[in-house]
């Protein structure tokens, strides 16, 4: 059975810094891309970035430049480094995880809160 397990989130000032993990344990194999969702309350959940099994990267726009999705293919993680963090960027995370055969993996989401 797969799990994926989120760690990282927390409360942090406007300005400041987190990293966010996802860690998939069980049988996963032929993982293809990774990614980070997030859902602020009353709104829909919403991609934030995703990095495909070669490298490549991609981002909503309103993290561009502020965060950097990455992965560790051995370890079958995939991390979101947050910088210059806002109050509009709080929400619960959540990362997916694609095999190549089109099976989707959720995690339970972290809960990442920006405020003074």
């Amino acid at each position: 059975q797969v799990q994926l397990v989120e760690s990282g989130g927390g409360l942090v000032q406007p300005g400041g810094s987190l990293r966010v993990s996802c860690a998939a344990s069980g049988s996963i194999s032929s993982v293809n891309a990774m990614s980070w969702y997030r859902q602020a309350p009353g709104k829909e959940r919403e991609l934030v970035a995703d990095i495909s099994s070669g490298g490549r990267t991609n981002y909503q726009d309103s993290v561009k430049g502020r965060f950097t999705i990455s992965r560790d293919n051995a370890k079958n993680t995939v991390y979101l480094q947050m910088n210059s963090l806002k109050s509009e960027d709080t929400a619960v995370y959540y990362c997916r995880i694609r095999t190549i055969y089109g099976t989707a993996y959720w995690g339970k989401g972290t809960r990442v809160t920006v405020s003074s």
